[in-house]
Protein backbone atom coordinates (compact mmCIF):
# COMPACT_ATOMS: atom_id res chain seq x y z
CA UNK A 1 0.00 0.00 0.00
CA UNK A 2 1.44 3.22 -0.79
CA UNK A 3 1.76 6.03 1.57
CA UNK A 4 -0.30 9.29 0.69
CA UNK A 5 2.48 12.02 1.08
CA UNK A 6 1.86 14.70 3.64
CA UNK A 7 0.92 18.04 2.76
CA UNK A 8 3.31 19.74 5.33
CA UNK A 9 6.59 18.60 6.52
CA UNK A 10 6.41 18.20 10.73
CA UNK A 11 9.07 20.46 11.39
CA UNK A 12 6.86 23.60 9.50
CA UNK A 13 3.60 22.02 11.52
CA UNK A 14 5.11 22.96 14.77
CA UNK A 15 6.36 26.47 15.29
CA UNK A 16 9.35 27.44 16.69
CA UNK A 17 10.14 29.15 19.78
CA UNK A 18 12.49 31.69 18.37
CA UNK A 19 15.37 33.91 19.87
CA UNK A 20 13.35 37.19 18.50
CA UNK A 21 10.13 36.34 20.81
CA UNK A 22 12.65 35.52 23.89
CA UNK A 23 14.26 38.81 23.52
CA UNK A 24 10.68 41.03 22.93
CA UNK A 25 9.49 39.16 26.18
CA UNK A 26 13.00 39.95 27.97
CA UNK A 27 12.65 43.86 27.05
CA UNK A 28 8.71 43.59 27.84
CA UNK A 29 9.26 42.66 31.60
CA UNK A 30 12.23 45.36 31.22
CA UNK A 31 10.03 48.09 30.10
CA UNK A 32 7.36 46.96 32.81
CA UNK A 33 9.80 47.31 36.00
CA UNK A 34 11.34 50.38 34.78
CA UNK A 35 8.15 52.15 34.58
CA UNK A 36 7.21 50.69 37.79
CA UNK A 37 10.58 51.74 39.16
CA UNK A 38 9.86 55.62 38.05
CA UNK A 39 13.43 54.73 35.41
CA UNK A 40 13.21 56.08 31.42
CA UNK A 41 13.61 52.45 29.35
CA UNK A 42 16.07 54.57 27.62
CA UNK A 43 17.98 55.48 30.92
CA UNK A 44 20.50 52.52 31.42
CA UNK A 45 20.46 51.30 35.19
CA UNK A 46 22.83 49.48 37.64
CA UNK A 47 21.07 46.10 38.35
CA UNK A 48 21.91 43.96 41.67
CA UNK A 49 25.34 42.57 41.56
CA UNK A 50 26.79 46.37 40.59
CA UNK A 51 27.83 45.85 37.26
CA UNK A 52 26.29 47.91 34.44
CA UNK A 53 24.95 46.47 31.68
CA UNK A 54 26.50 46.17 28.54
CA UNK A 55 26.38 48.16 25.39
CA UNK A 56 23.56 47.70 22.69
CA UNK A 57 26.25 45.70 20.79
CA UNK A 58 26.20 42.84 23.75
CA UNK A 59 22.20 43.62 24.62
CA UNK A 60 21.73 43.06 20.73
CA UNK A 61 22.92 41.25 17.67
CA UNK A 62 25.07 39.53 20.31
CA UNK A 63 22.24 38.32 22.56
CA UNK A 64 20.80 37.28 19.68
CA UNK A 65 23.29 35.12 18.47
CA UNK A 66 24.10 33.63 21.13
CA UNK A 67 20.09 32.56 21.93
CA UNK A 68 20.22 30.90 18.27
CA UNK A 69 23.58 29.08 19.59
CA UNK A 70 21.45 27.52 22.42
CA UNK A 71 18.21 27.06 20.32
CA UNK A 72 20.69 24.43 18.22
CA UNK A 73 22.09 22.68 21.11
CA UNK A 74 18.39 21.74 22.91
CA UNK A 75 16.02 19.32 21.58
CA UNK A 76 12.83 21.14 19.35
CA UNK A 77 10.32 20.35 21.07
CA UNK A 78 7.65 22.39 23.08
CA UNK A 79 7.91 19.94 26.43
CA UNK A 80 11.74 20.70 26.29
CA UNK A 81 11.01 24.51 26.22
CA UNK A 82 8.68 24.66 29.38
CA UNK A 83 11.60 24.03 32.24
CA UNK A 84 13.92 26.87 30.82
CA UNK A 85 10.87 29.26 30.58
CA UNK A 86 9.70 28.83 34.04
CA UNK A 87 13.78 28.84 35.18
CA UNK A 88 14.41 31.93 33.41
CA UNK A 89 11.18 33.49 34.74
CA UNK A 90 12.06 32.57 38.46
CA UNK A 91 15.64 33.96 37.67
CA UNK A 92 13.93 37.15 36.33
CA UNK A 93 12.01 37.37 39.18
CA UNK A 94 14.92 37.51 41.71
CA UNK A 95 16.53 40.45 39.56
CA UNK A 96 13.50 42.19 39.73
CA UNK A 97 13.11 41.95 43.35
CA UNK A 98 16.72 43.43 43.89
CA UNK A 99 15.77 46.21 42.33
CA UNK A 100 13.31 47.38 44.94
CA UNK A 101 14.51 49.15 48.98
CA UNK A 102 12.56 48.66 51.93
CA UNK A 103 10.05 51.29 52.06
CA UNK A 104 9.91 53.48 55.17
CA UNK A 105 7.03 55.36 56.76
CA UNK A 106 7.51 59.19 57.52
CA UNK A 107 4.61 59.41 59.94
CA UNK A 108 1.64 56.90 60.81
CA UNK A 109 -0.75 56.33 58.81
CA UNK A 110 -3.76 58.50 59.58
CA UNK A 111 -6.01 57.51 62.30
CA UNK A 112 -3.22 55.22 63.38
CA UNK A 113 -0.86 57.51 64.95
CA UNK A 114 -0.96 54.97 68.61
CA UNK A 115 -0.90 52.53 66.97
CA UNK A 116 1.54 49.40 69.32
CA UNK A 117 1.29 52.19 71.87
CA UNK A 118 -0.82 49.85 73.51
CA UNK A 119 2.16 46.86 73.71
CA UNK A 120 4.63 48.79 75.92
CA UNK A 121 5.52 47.44 79.15
CA UNK A 122 6.69 50.03 82.17
CA UNK A 123 7.19 47.43 84.54
CA UNK A 124 10.04 45.66 82.65
CA UNK A 125 11.99 49.05 82.07
CA UNK A 126 15.16 49.71 83.30
CA UNK A 127 17.48 52.42 82.24
CA UNK A 128 19.93 52.09 85.02
CA UNK A 129 21.96 49.49 82.96
CA UNK A 130 24.84 50.52 80.72
CA UNK A 131 23.45 51.37 77.37
CA UNK A 132 25.02 48.18 75.03
CA UNK A 133 23.28 46.40 72.40
CA UNK A 134 22.16 43.33 73.66
CA UNK A 135 23.55 41.59 70.62
CA UNK A 136 26.22 43.51 69.18
CA UNK A 137 27.47 44.83 72.75
CA UNK A 138 28.38 47.88 70.80
CA UNK A 139 27.26 51.40 72.68
CA UNK A 140 26.43 53.15 69.55
CA UNK A 141 23.29 54.51 68.51
CA UNK A 142 21.74 52.26 70.99
CA UNK A 143 17.86 51.72 71.17
CA UNK A 144 15.55 50.31 74.24
CA UNK A 145 12.51 48.34 73.08
CA UNK A 146 9.67 49.42 74.90
CA UNK A 147 8.05 45.79 74.98
CA UNK A 148 11.09 43.45 76.62
CA UNK A 149 13.28 46.27 77.74
CA UNK A 150 16.35 45.06 75.90
CA UNK A 151 18.71 46.91 74.04
CA UNK A 152 19.36 46.95 70.28
CA UNK A 153 21.55 48.64 68.08
CA UNK A 154 20.14 51.12 65.00
CA UNK A 155 17.02 51.03 63.43
CA UNK A 156 17.40 51.17 59.62
CA UNK A 157 16.88 47.93 57.65
CA UNK A 158 19.35 45.20 58.60
CA UNK A 159 19.93 46.39 62.07
CA UNK A 160 19.41 44.54 65.22
CA UNK A 161 16.58 46.41 66.13
CA UNK A 162 14.72 46.23 62.89
CA UNK A 163 15.30 42.44 62.87
CA UNK A 164 13.62 42.43 66.75
CA UNK A 165 10.89 44.04 65.26
CA UNK A 166 10.41 41.43 62.70
CA UNK A 167 11.39 37.99 64.26
CA UNK A 168 9.56 38.81 68.00
CA UNK A 169 7.31 41.23 67.07
CA UNK A 170 8.07 44.62 69.47
CA UNK A 171 7.59 47.39 67.75
CA UNK A 172 8.08 50.05 69.73
CA UNK A 173 11.32 51.65 70.60
CA UNK A 174 13.44 54.70 72.32
CA UNK A 175 16.77 56.49 71.16
CA UNK A 176 18.62 56.66 74.48
CA UNK A 177 20.76 59.41 73.65
CA UNK A 178 17.88 61.37 71.77
CA UNK A 179 14.80 60.04 73.92
CA UNK A 180 12.72 59.86 70.41
CA UNK A 181 10.02 57.28 70.25
CA UNK A 182 9.99 55.19 67.09
CA UNK A 183 7.82 52.56 65.55
CA UNK A 184 9.65 49.22 63.26
CA UNK A 185 9.98 48.13 60.86
CA UNK A 186 7.62 51.28 59.34
CA UNK A 187 10.36 53.85 61.17
CA UNK A 188 8.03 56.22 61.50
CA UNK A 189 8.10 58.59 64.63
CA UNK A 190 5.89 58.68 67.31
CA UNK A 191 5.00 62.27 68.91
CA UNK A 192 2.31 61.50 71.85
CA UNK A 193 1.99 62.49 75.86
CA UNK A 194 1.48 59.17 76.72
CA UNK A 195 5.09 58.41 76.49
CA UNK A 196 6.33 61.54 78.27
CA UNK A 197 6.93 59.80 81.47
CA UNK A 198 9.11 56.86 80.08
CA UNK A 199 11.26 59.79 78.10
CA UNK A 200 11.37 61.24 82.05
CA UNK A 201 12.43 58.15 83.44
CA UNK A 202 15.27 58.07 80.71
CA UNK A 203 16.78 61.15 81.86
CA UNK A 204 15.30 62.57 84.70
CA UNK A 205 15.49 66.71 84.87
CA UNK A 206 14.07 68.97 87.36
CA UNK A 207 12.92 72.24 86.99
CA UNK A 208 15.47 74.76 88.76
CA UNK A 209 12.77 75.85 91.00
CA UNK A 210 12.22 71.87 92.44
CA UNK A 211 15.76 71.42 92.72
CA UNK A 212 15.85 74.30 95.15
CA UNK A 213 12.84 73.43 97.32
CA UNK A 214 13.97 69.53 97.51
CA UNK A 215 15.44 70.23 101.08
CA UNK A 216 12.83 72.81 102.23
CA UNK A 217 9.86 70.61 100.98
CA UNK A 218 8.94 67.10 102.10
CA UNK A 219 7.44 65.24 99.23
CA UNK A 220 6.38 61.84 99.01
CA UNK A 221 6.40 59.91 95.31
CA UNK A 222 4.73 56.66 94.40
CA UNK A 223 6.08 53.87 91.65
CA UNK A 224 4.19 51.82 89.38
CA UNK A 225 3.02 49.41 91.74
CA UNK A 226 1.79 51.95 94.02
CA UNK A 227 4.38 51.63 96.85
CA UNK A 228 5.69 55.17 98.30
CA UNK A 229 9.27 56.25 98.58
CA UNK A 230 10.63 59.52 99.42
CA UNK A 231 12.86 60.66 96.18
CA UNK A 232 16.20 61.35 97.57
CA UNK A 233 16.28 58.57 99.92
CA UNK A 234 16.45 55.03 97.79
CA UNK A 235 18.08 52.04 97.59
CA UNK A 236 20.77 51.49 95.57
CA UNK A 237 21.32 47.93 93.94
CA UNK A 238 24.25 46.13 95.23
CA UNK A 239 25.16 43.94 92.08
CA UNK A 240 27.78 42.23 93.69
CA UNK A 241 30.39 43.88 96.04
CA UNK A 242 29.82 47.10 95.61
CA UNK A 243 28.43 48.54 98.86
CA UNK A 244 31.13 50.68 99.44
CA UNK A 245 30.37 52.36 96.61
CA UNK A 246 27.06 52.91 97.16
CA UNK A 247 27.19 54.05 100.56
CA UNK A 248 30.00 57.18 98.87
CA UNK A 249 27.06 58.12 96.35
CA UNK A 250 24.29 58.53 98.51
CA UNK A 251 26.45 60.66 100.84
CA UNK A 252 27.81 62.54 97.86
CA UNK A 253 23.93 62.71 96.53
CA UNK A 254 22.96 65.16 99.59
CA UNK A 255 25.70 67.54 99.34
CA UNK A 256 23.38 70.74 98.62
CA UNK A 257 25.61 72.40 96.29
CA UNK A 258 26.89 69.35 94.80
CA UNK A 259 24.12 67.80 93.67
CA UNK A 260 22.57 71.03 92.59
CA UNK A 261 25.54 71.52 90.38
CA UNK A 262 25.30 67.92 89.11
CA UNK A 263 21.46 68.73 88.40
CA UNK A 264 21.06 72.06 86.67
CA UNK A 265 24.45 72.33 84.22
CA UNK A 266 24.85 71.26 80.98
CA UNK A 267 27.53 68.94 81.25
CA UNK A 268 26.68 67.10 77.69
CA UNK A 269 30.47 68.33 76.90
CA UNK A 270 32.07 66.48 79.79
CA UNK A 271 33.59 63.87 79.80
CA UNK A 272 31.72 60.27 80.65
CA UNK A 273 32.12 59.95 84.22
CA UNK A 274 30.72 63.26 84.77
CA UNK A 275 27.43 62.72 82.81
CA UNK A 276 27.07 59.49 84.28
CA UNK A 277 27.42 60.66 87.71
CA UNK A 278 24.82 63.38 86.67
CA UNK A 279 22.81 60.72 85.75
CA UNK A 280 22.56 59.09 88.62
CA UNK A 281 22.35 61.77 91.07
CA UNK A 282 19.14 62.75 88.82
CA UNK A 283 17.67 59.79 89.36
CA UNK A 284 18.16 58.97 93.07
CA UNK A 285 15.83 62.66 93.28
CA UNK A 286 13.73 61.07 91.08
CA UNK A 287 9.68 62.17 91.38
CA UNK A 288 8.43 60.07 89.08
CA UNK A 289 10.91 57.00 89.30
CA UNK A 290 9.29 54.06 88.12
CA UNK A 291 10.53 51.78 90.84
CA UNK A 292 11.59 52.36 94.66
CA UNK A 293 15.23 51.87 93.90
CA UNK A 294 18.16 52.74 91.15
CA UNK A 295 21.06 50.96 90.21
CA UNK A 296 24.56 52.48 89.77
CA UNK A 297 25.55 49.75 86.71
CA UNK A 298 26.56 52.49 84.30
CA UNK A 299 29.09 54.94 86.71
CA UNK A 300 30.65 51.94 88.13
CA UNK A 301 31.25 50.50 84.76
CA UNK A 302 32.85 53.74 83.79
CA UNK A 303 34.72 54.03 86.91
CA UNK A 304 36.42 50.90 86.25
CA UNK A 305 37.31 51.05 83.23
CA UNK A 306 38.99 54.93 84.10
CA UNK A 307 40.58 53.02 87.28
CA UNK A 308 41.90 50.20 85.43
CA UNK A 309 39.48 47.64 87.53
CA UNK A 310 40.92 49.11 90.94
CA UNK A 311 37.41 49.94 91.89
CA UNK A 312 34.65 47.76 90.54
CA UNK A 313 31.44 45.59 91.05
CA UNK A 314 33.12 42.63 91.92
CA UNK A 315 35.35 43.80 94.70
CA UNK A 316 35.18 45.01 97.67
CA UNK A 317 36.99 48.05 98.22
CA UNK A 318 38.11 51.15 100.60
CA UNK A 319 35.53 53.56 100.66
CA UNK A 320 37.56 56.50 101.54
CA UNK A 321 40.19 55.60 99.14
CA UNK A 322 37.45 55.33 96.51
CA UNK A 323 36.40 58.53 97.32
CA UNK A 324 39.58 60.05 97.24
CA UNK A 325 39.98 58.95 93.91
CA UNK A 326 36.50 60.11 92.55
CA UNK A 327 36.71 63.61 93.75
CA UNK A 328 40.25 63.42 91.99
CA UNK A 329 38.91 62.52 88.69
CA UNK A 330 35.80 64.90 88.80
CA UNK A 331 38.16 67.70 89.33
CA UNK A 332 39.95 67.15 86.33
CA UNK A 333 37.35 66.40 84.08
CA UNK A 334 35.66 69.08 85.25
CA UNK A 335 38.49 71.22 83.84
CA UNK A 336 40.41 71.71 87.20
CA UNK A 337 43.76 72.80 87.91
CA UNK A 338 46.55 70.53 89.52
CA UNK A 339 47.98 73.51 91.12
CA UNK A 340 45.17 76.42 91.24
CA UNK A 341 42.44 76.14 94.07
CA UNK A 342 38.93 76.78 93.77
CA UNK A 343 38.78 75.85 89.67
CA UNK A 344 36.32 73.49 89.92
CA UNK A 345 32.97 72.86 92.10
CA UNK A 346 34.96 69.84 93.88
CA UNK A 347 37.52 72.22 95.40
CA UNK A 348 35.25 74.49 96.17
CA UNK A 349 33.18 72.56 98.37
CA UNK A 350 35.62 70.38 99.90
CA UNK A 351 39.33 71.71 99.78
CA UNK A 352 40.79 73.74 102.82
CA UNK A 353 43.96 74.56 103.97
CA UNK A 354 46.36 73.20 106.47
CA UNK A 355 49.46 74.39 108.28
CA UNK A 356 52.28 71.83 108.68
CA UNK A 357 55.16 72.33 111.41
CA UNK A 358 58.11 69.58 111.99
CA UNK A 359 61.25 69.59 113.15
CA UNK A 360 63.99 66.58 113.48
CA UNK A 361 64.13 64.46 116.64
CA UNK A 362 67.54 64.55 117.34
CA UNK A 363 69.31 61.72 119.19
CA UNK A 364 69.25 62.99 122.64
CA UNK A 365 65.71 63.38 123.01
CA UNK A 366 64.70 61.27 125.61
CA UNK A 367 61.39 59.04 125.24
CA UNK A 368 59.18 61.55 127.28
CA UNK A 369 60.75 64.59 124.78
CA UNK A 370 60.19 63.19 121.98
CA UNK A 371 57.08 65.34 120.76
CA UNK A 372 58.17 68.60 122.27
CA UNK A 373 59.06 71.10 119.83
CA UNK A 374 62.47 72.29 120.98
CA UNK A 375 62.93 75.95 120.98
CA UNK A 376 66.52 76.41 120.07
CA UNK A 377 65.43 73.71 116.68
CA UNK A 378 64.69 74.58 113.62
CA UNK A 379 61.16 74.48 112.93
CA UNK A 380 60.06 73.43 108.97
CA UNK A 381 56.55 75.33 108.46
CA UNK A 382 54.61 74.69 104.98
CA UNK A 383 51.03 74.86 103.99
CA UNK A 384 49.28 71.70 102.24
CA UNK A 385 45.90 71.82 100.58
CA UNK A 386 43.00 68.94 101.50
CA UNK A 387 39.94 67.25 100.75
CA UNK A 388 39.67 64.77 103.70
CA UNK A 389 41.05 65.27 107.21
CA UNK A 390 42.42 61.90 108.55
CA UNK A 391 41.59 61.32 112.08
CA UNK A 392 43.58 58.79 114.08
CA UNK A 393 41.92 56.62 117.11
CA UNK A 394 43.44 56.12 120.28
CA UNK A 395 44.96 52.36 120.40
CA UNK A 396 42.05 49.92 121.79
CA UNK A 397 42.99 47.99 124.51
CA UNK A 398 44.96 44.66 124.02
CA UNK A 399 43.63 42.61 127.33
CA UNK A 400 40.60 43.16 129.21
CA UNK A 401 39.49 41.57 132.58
CA UNK A 402 36.74 39.34 133.12
CA UNK A 403 34.43 42.06 134.16
CA UNK A 404 34.89 44.80 131.55
CA UNK A 405 35.33 41.81 128.84
CA UNK A 406 32.05 43.22 127.18
CA UNK A 407 32.76 47.07 127.44
CA UNK A 408 33.67 48.68 123.77
CA UNK A 409 35.83 52.02 123.98
CA UNK A 410 34.89 55.05 123.43
CA UNK A 411 36.18 58.33 122.59
CA UNK A 412 34.61 61.61 121.81
CA UNK A 413 35.06 63.10 118.45
CA UNK A 414 36.31 66.48 119.88
CA UNK A 415 39.47 64.53 121.56
CA UNK A 416 40.75 62.69 117.93
CA UNK A 417 40.43 66.82 116.38
CA UNK A 418 42.62 67.47 118.72
CA UNK A 419 45.29 66.13 116.74
CA UNK A 420 44.68 69.49 114.18
CA UNK A 421 45.01 72.04 117.53
CA UNK A 422 48.52 72.93 116.97
CA UNK A 423 49.96 71.94 120.27
CA UNK A 424 49.30 68.17 119.76
CA UNK A 425 52.54 66.72 118.12
CA UNK A 426 53.06 63.22 116.52
CA UNK A 427 56.04 61.19 115.61
CA UNK A 428 56.33 60.77 111.69
CA UNK A 429 59.79 58.36 110.90
CA UNK A 430 62.35 60.69 112.45
CA UNK A 431 60.33 63.68 112.93
CA UNK A 432 57.95 65.46 114.96
CA UNK A 433 54.45 67.25 113.02
CA UNK A 434 51.43 69.01 114.40
CA UNK A 435 49.14 70.20 112.28
CA UNK A 436 46.67 73.25 112.01
CA UNK A 437 43.57 74.32 110.16
CA UNK A 438 43.91 77.29 108.39
CA UNK A 439 40.89 80.49 107.43
CA UNK A 440 38.99 79.98 105.84
CA UNK A 441 37.14 76.67 106.20
CA UNK A 442 35.62 74.94 103.65
CA UNK A 443 31.73 74.70 103.70
CA UNK A 444 31.81 70.86 103.80
CA UNK A 445 34.45 69.15 105.77
CA UNK A 446 35.22 65.59 105.20
CA UNK A 447 36.28 63.37 108.21
CA UNK A 448 38.41 59.83 107.93
CA UNK A 449 38.33 58.03 110.75
CA UNK A 450 41.43 55.47 110.46
CA UNK A 451 39.99 52.16 111.76
CA UNK A 452 42.02 49.82 109.84
CA UNK A 453 46.28 49.69 109.95
CA UNK A 454 48.02 46.72 108.01
CA UNK A 455 51.43 45.60 108.07
CA UNK A 456 53.60 43.00 106.81
CA UNK A 457 51.36 40.39 108.31
CA UNK A 458 48.18 40.68 109.40
CA UNK A 459 45.35 43.35 108.74
CA UNK A 460 43.70 45.17 112.20
CA UNK A 461 40.53 46.96 112.93
CA UNK A 462 40.33 49.07 115.94
CA UNK A 463 36.29 48.86 117.38
CA UNK A 464 36.45 51.85 119.09
CA UNK A 465 33.24 53.81 119.28
CA UNK A 466 33.56 57.70 118.03
CA UNK A 467 31.02 59.75 119.82
CA UNK A 468 30.02 62.96 118.57
CA UNK A 469 26.69 65.79 118.17
CA UNK A 470 24.52 65.32 114.97
CA UNK A 471 24.48 69.26 115.51
CA UNK A 472 26.47 72.49 116.75
CA UNK A 473 30.23 71.17 116.26
CA UNK A 474 32.68 73.90 116.88
CA UNK A 475 35.47 74.08 114.54
CA UNK A 476 37.12 77.21 116.01
CA UNK A 477 39.54 75.40 118.92
CA UNK A 478 41.54 73.71 115.68
CA UNK A 479 41.81 76.52 113.66
CA UNK A 480 44.30 79.30 113.62
CA UNK A 481 42.68 82.79 114.05
CA UNK A 482 42.47 85.22 111.52
CA UNK A 483 40.87 88.64 112.34
CA UNK A 484 40.86 89.72 109.10
CA UNK A 485 38.40 86.09 107.47
CA UNK A 486 36.91 85.37 110.86
CA UNK A 487 36.02 87.51 114.26
CA UNK A 488 38.25 86.14 117.11
CA UNK A 489 36.33 84.20 119.39
CA UNK A 490 33.10 83.47 117.39
CA UNK A 491 32.50 79.79 117.23
CA UNK A 492 32.43 78.15 113.57
CA UNK A 493 29.05 75.88 113.84
CA UNK A 494 28.69 72.43 111.62
CA UNK A 495 26.53 69.77 111.38
CA UNK A 496 26.50 66.67 110.21
CA UNK A 497 25.23 65.69 107.34
CA UNK A 498 25.72 62.20 106.09
CA UNK A 499 27.93 59.28 107.94
CA UNK A 500 29.40 55.83 106.27
CA UNK A 501 29.64 53.04 109.28
CA UNK A 502 31.19 49.33 108.88
CA UNK A 503 30.07 46.89 110.54
CA UNK A 504 32.29 43.66 110.70
CA UNK A 505 30.08 40.64 110.46
CA UNK A 506 31.43 36.88 111.06
CA UNK A 507 31.28 34.68 108.28
CA UNK A 508 31.35 30.50 108.27
CA UNK A 509 35.21 29.54 107.05
CA UNK A 510 35.90 26.13 106.55
CA UNK A 511 39.89 27.08 106.23
CA UNK A 512 42.36 26.64 109.15
CA UNK A 513 41.89 30.60 110.03
CA UNK A 514 38.34 29.80 111.13
CA UNK A 515 35.81 32.26 110.67
CA UNK A 516 36.12 35.38 108.48
CA UNK A 517 34.78 39.14 108.92
CA UNK A 518 33.13 40.47 106.11
CA UNK A 519 32.85 44.34 105.80
CA UNK A 520 29.20 45.74 105.88
CA UNK A 521 28.90 49.43 104.68
CA UNK A 522 26.07 51.68 105.82
CA UNK A 523 25.56 55.08 105.44
CA UNK A 524 23.42 57.80 107.58
CA UNK A 525 22.08 60.10 105.95
CA UNK A 526 20.13 63.51 106.90
CA UNK A 527 16.73 64.42 105.93
CA UNK A 528 16.28 67.92 105.90
CA UNK A 529 12.65 69.09 105.06
CA UNK A 530 11.74 66.48 107.69
CA UNK A 531 14.53 66.82 110.29
CA UNK A 532 14.91 63.37 110.71
CA UNK A 533 17.26 60.70 109.55
CA UNK A 534 17.66 57.13 107.56
CA UNK A 535 19.76 54.25 107.19
CA UNK A 536 20.41 53.00 103.94
CA UNK A 537 21.90 49.80 102.87
CA UNK A 538 22.10 49.03 99.32
CA UNK A 539 18.19 48.14 99.15
CA UNK A 540 16.82 48.72 102.32
CA UNK A 541 15.76 52.68 103.63
CA UNK A 542 15.02 52.80 107.31
CA UNK A 543 14.57 55.38 109.97
CA UNK A 544 16.85 55.38 112.94
CA UNK A 545 17.03 57.26 116.32
CA UNK A 546 19.27 60.43 116.04
CA UNK A 547 20.44 59.74 119.46
CA UNK A 548 22.06 55.88 118.18
CA UNK A 549 23.67 57.69 115.36
CA UNK A 550 27.11 57.47 116.97
CA UNK A 551 26.41 53.37 118.48
CA UNK A 552 27.79 52.25 114.86
CA UNK A 553 31.49 52.60 113.93
CA UNK A 554 31.48 55.69 112.11
CA UNK A 555 34.65 55.58 108.85
CA UNK A 556 33.65 58.78 106.71
CA UNK A 557 31.85 61.36 108.13
CA UNK A 558 30.40 64.71 106.36
CA UNK A 559 29.81 68.03 107.99
CA UNK A 560 28.46 70.77 106.43
CA UNK A 561 29.31 74.59 107.94
CA UNK A 562 26.15 76.03 109.14
CA UNK A 563 24.93 78.91 107.11
CA UNK A 564 23.92 82.97 107.83
CA UNK A 565 24.66 84.32 111.08
CA UNK A 566 27.82 86.42 111.59
CA UNK A 567 31.36 84.78 110.46
CA UNK A 568 29.56 81.76 108.93
CA UNK A 569 30.77 80.54 105.24
CA UNK A 570 28.13 80.26 102.34
CA UNK A 571 28.70 78.11 99.31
Amino acid sequence: MVKRQAEELLEDAIPKASPASKKARVDDIAGDQEQRNGLDSSVPHRPANGHRLKDDSRNGNSLLITAKQQEEDQPSTQESHAPELSRTEDDEDEEQSAYFTVSRQAAPTEGYSDLYLDTIDRAVLDFDFEKLCSVSLSNINVYACLVCGKYYQGRGPKTHAYFHALEIGHHVYVNMQTKKVYVLPEGYEVKSKSLEDIKFVVDPRLAPADVMTLDKVAKDAWDLSGKKYRPGFVGMNNIKENDYFNAVIQALAHITPLRNFFMLEDLSSKSELVQRFSVLIRKIWNTRAFKTHVSPHELIQQVSRQSNKKYDLLHQSDPVEFLSWFLGNLHLALGGSKTKPGTSIIHRVFQGKLKIESQQITAKADAGDRLRFEEAAEVIVETMRYLILTLDLPAAPLFQDEIDRNIIPQVPLTSILSKYDGRTAQEHLSMRKRYRLLHPLPPFLLFHVKRFSTNKFVSERNPTIVTFPVRSLDMSPYVEPNPTLHPPGEPIWYDLVANVTHEAVRTRDDSVEGEAERKVWRVQIRDRARDEWLQVQDLYVERVATETLFTKESYLMVWERRKGGKGKGRV
